[in-house]
């Protein structure tokens, strides 16, 4: 079965329906790409997926272990190459709601390296991955 289903709507937009939810995602190429970047571009997704699949694996570790850390943060930065264009580089800096013990930190850290985004990205793209605790 599909995952989803993307339709080209005109003048580089695209919305992709979440065939489960029927959820949906509007993309818009970039300012700097001949777009209105007026939505998230193809390749921000990309990036913001990263810090979004880290967060679920943390939650399902964090779970197990009784922990919350709701109303954590993850500031994105994607960074662009040319030649091809490319993501070189994603940028993820957590402000992590929880007074935690260095286990915890360490264990919670090292899940969110263990993401199935951050294992299907190429190697060659640089991740820089930050975390503030409270």
């Amino acid at each position: 079965m599909a995952t989803s289903k993307v339709t080209y709507l005109g003048e580089l937009r695209t919305s992709s329906i979440h065939i489960n939810s029927g959820s949906e995602i509007i993309s818009d190429a970039p300012l700097d790409n001949n777009g209105k970047g007026e939505a998230f571009s193809p390749t921000d997704t990309v990036a913001n997926a990263l810090a979004s699949c880290m967060f679920t694996v943390m939650g399902i570790k964090a779970n197990e272990m009784n922990v919350d850390f709701s109303g954590s943060t993850a500031e994105v930065t994607k960074v662009m190459g040319t030649d091809p264009r490319r993501i070189t580089e994603i940028h993820v800096t957590f402000q992590m709601n929880l007074n935690a013990d260095d286990k915890t930190k360490t264990i919670l850290e090292r899940t969110a390296m263990t993401c199935p985004v951050f294992y299907s990205l190429h190697p060659d793209i640089k991740k820089e991955i930050v975390f503030n605790w409270k």
